[in-house]
């Protein structure tokens, strides 16, 4: 991307979110049980707004609340778009899934459909409690995270006002086979409630058990995406190798989707280019809190 075009991101991220207060918000550390574990997340809540809107964030696979730390300012980008927004006057909740972060579990017992019920207890978390309004909610769900958020999209009873999907996985077995292998999948598909040791590209080791990919074929993003029929944002990158070919894969979510939609497609990788810098992560939050907000 030209620098002239950096430079004019850069200036509409400012622009966007230059808060009336210019005051932080204010962060605190929440929990809330799901069958019997406790799961932990930050709720960040924007100064002198009284019942705010809120967003719900959902981290990818082995992420955690805050999600992947940008190198080069030393903050995790949920964490980033959590203060972005609050400057803007918009709250939000970053939870760690059971297994990963400091919620209870481990992560070998995670499944795609355990995901999606922390998601969905955390919305019950929100609108049981009297600090943001419950009439105002969204989710942004990033990789994994956002095939769990379409189907939390699809199957909670509150009115979303709107989804943001970040990288999503459309196809979680197809996903998770270019991630881990053919070899890695069968193993663990005949696994049981035995833990597999896998190694990850990146070079990170955990283990999973059968249950984590039997998941991958019980919850379709696309079906799910389905039986929502509120504002749908999908970003992708032309350059992501986790998620793709992009930005087909992001595309299918929208083709079965009947609602106020867009595609937001940009040269950035699986970590919206993270590892050079804020420009494309701060392009990706200012995207993302202007479609959300103009739904609020």
């Amino acid at each position: 991307m030209p620098k002239t075009r950096l430079s004019l991101v850069a200036a509409a991220a400012a622009a966007f979110f230059m808060s009336a207060s210019s005051g932080q918000a204010a962060e605190k550390t929440i929990d809330f049980p799901v069958d019997g574990q406790k799961v932990v997340g930050t709720l960040a809540l924007p100064d002198g707004v009284s019942n705010p809107p809120v967003i719900l964030l959902l981290h990818g696979f082995t992420g955690k609340r805050d999600e992947l730390e940008i190198p080069s300012v030393k903050e995790g980008i949920f964490q980033r778009a959590a203060r972005m927004w609050a400057d803007k006057g918009i709250a939000s909740l970053r939870i760690d899934f059971r297994g990963s972060g400091e919620s209870e579990g481990k992560f070998e017992d995670t499944t795609l459909g355990g995901q999606v019920k922390d998601a969905l207890a955390a919305l019950d978390f929100l609108a049981n409690g009297n600090e943001v309004d419950d009439d105002r909610m969204a989710v942004v769900g990033w990789s994994m995270g956002g095939a769990v958020a379409s189907a939390v999209a699809g199957r909670t009873d509150y009115d979303l006002r709107s989804v943001a999907l970040w990288a999503p996985g459309s196809n979680m077995p197809a996903a998770m086979a270019l991630l881990l292998g053919a070899e890695t999948m069968k193993k663990g598909l005949a696994a049981g409630d035995t833990a597999i040791p896998i190694k990850l590209p990146w070079g990170a080791e955990i283990s999973l058990k059968g249950a984590f990919f039997e998941s991958l074929y019980a919850i379709d993003p696309v079906a799910e995406m389905e039986e929502f029929d509120e504002p749908l944002l999908v970003a992708v990158g032309t350059k992501d190798d986790v998620v793709y070919p992009q930005p087909i894969a992001g595309q299918i979510l929208l083709d079965y989707h009947e609602g106020p939609e867009e595609l937001w497609v940009r040269p950035m990788d699986h970590v919206f280019n993270a590892f050079q810098g804020t420009d494309m992560v701060d392009e990706l939050i200012t995207k993302t809190g202007e479609f959300i907000q103009a739904k609020f």
